[in-house]
């Protein structure tokens, strides 16, 4: 019998080791950044494209039968749509994924969310459909959040999980560098699109122009997540870590303390999320003598300022711990929500300095809100239960926001926008608190 040659046999790569213990195939943070913060960029872009159209577009093309304020808050309840819908997307992908894999259920649901962002940009106005296109309208927004619950890859989780101990703050910043870019993004081309166009090329078809930019973006995240969990080294890095979907029913019973806490530890920052962007938008629009070109532009500025705000807090943590980044952007929201009415009152300056403010601290706060759910849950529950809890935190700190702002603010005054945003800062406090005992963040 003859000897094999040693040198042609093939030699296995060999598998890593990461601080944690746990062998794996070699899979960097790096390369986990890379498909993640192209995933956020696109779904947060998606996020405010419809976002600013529900102040600067849809009151006039899908409600010019309403006076102007009455069409922003009829866009706002349809904005609120996608939030309740996120949940029952949710569970249907749980569903696909379980039975048909993680790479179909991507490729479904950013299918479903480009065609839904294509079909707005695509649907006549109430000039030409009537009603018919208001329900269209508020069709093809419950299909944007139906399909968002399909977009969890686990890859958040995944990067934070193979991040080094004391690098973990900066690791679960990243992922959320995806909001200031996506919205620096959105306002940037509305603002050169108005600049560039008349207002009548505007509301005919240029302000579509963004919803295809949507959908162009999506395919490209498609292509650059599916290469992440397709692959063989990372497909087994996220079955080796547990990253994968776990029955709702037996989470709920089990682990339904960390859900609730979970979904507030987050609130404050979730409900700044939205008044320094979209609702602020509507109120320098409806209620001050500012341009809405000078206003987008201030609102780019700080969505820039929020992004060293982010690597200031990734880097905070890292020093000091998630929690403790928490409850201190807690306590910062809820000194900035006192000041909130006199900005908001005070004349153009104060105007621009709540929105500069805002998005700094924002940016400071928002870095870490992943924190509060990667690592609050026993390991076979933790891809299903960061899942639930990040849509419940959206649906309640965020997906009503810019309505009850707008509403607080017309009929009992811009105090009550301090006081709603005040609260929020109270339940991510509160839920740190009630949580100290237990283990819901790992710093």
């Amino acid at each position: 019998m003859s000897t094999p040659n040693a040198s042609s046999t093939p030699i296995p790569p060999r598998p890593e080791t990461s601080w944690d213990g746990h062998t794996h195939a070699n899979v960097t943070p790096g390369e986990i950044s890379v498909g993640v913060v192209i995933g956020r960029i696109s779904e947060f872009f998606d996020f405010f494209v419809f976002g600013l159209a529900c102040v600067l577009v849809f009151p006039r093309v899908f409600f010019p039968f309403a006076a102007e304020i009455n069409g922003i808050f009829y866009s706002f309840a349809i904005f609120a749509l996608a939030f309740i819908a996120r949940p029952i997307g949710s569970l249907f992908f749980l569903y696909i994924q379980r039975n048909h894999g993680r790479g179909t259920k991507l490729t479904v649901a950013l299918f479903l969310l480009g065609t839904t962002t294509v079909g707005i940009a695509f649907l006549p106005g109430y000039a030409s459909l009537g009603a018919i296109a208001i329900m269209m309208l508020a069709l093809l927004r419950f299909g944007q959040g139906f399909s968002i619950g399909g977009s969890w890859d686990g890859l958040p989780s995944l990067l934070a999980l193979n991040a080094p101990k004391e690098r973990r703050g900066w690791y679960a910043m990243i992922p959320q560098l995806g909001a200031p870019i996506g919205f620096l993004l959105a306002a940037g081309l509305f603002t050169y699109l108005i600049l560039q166009l008349s207002s009548h090329e505007f509301y005919t078809w240029g302000w579509r122009y963004p919803f295809f930019v949507a959908f162009a973006i999506n395919v490209v995240a498609l292509f650059a997540r599916l290469r992440l969990v397709v692959a063989p080294e990372y497909a087994s890095s996220l079955k080796l870590r547990e990253l994968e979907p776990s029955p709702v029913g037996e989470l709920v019973r089990t682990q339904g303390r960390f859900i609730a806490l979970g979904a507030f530890a987050p609130l404050g920052s979730y409900a700044l999320f939205h008044l320094v962007t979209i609702f602020a938008l509507s109120w320098a629009l409806l209620f001050t003598k500012q341009s809405v070109i000078s206003f987008l532009i201030v609102q780019i500025i700080g969505a820039a300022l929020a992004v060293p705000a982010m690597f200031a807090s990734g880097l905070f943590a890292n020093r000091f711990g998630r929690r403790t980044t928490l409850a201190v952007s807690g306590v910062l929201i809820a000194v900035y929500s006192g000041w909130t009415p006199f900005m908001l009152a005070g004349g153009t300056g104060a105007g621009y300095m709540f929105i500069l403010l805002g998005f700094i601290l924002l940016g400071f706060a928002h870095a870490q809100a992943a924190g509060a759910v990667s690592s609050s849950f026993k390991t076979q529950f933790r891809f299903t239960g960061a899942l639930i809890t990040s849509d419940l935190g959206w649906l309640f700190g965020a997906g009503f926001a810019p309505l009850v702002a707008l509403a607080l603010s017309v009929y009992l005054g811009v105090g009550y926008v301090g006081l709603y945003l005040l609260s929020g800062a109270i339940g991510t406090l509160g839920a740190l608190l009630l949580s100290r005992a237990g283990t819901l963040l790992n710093d």
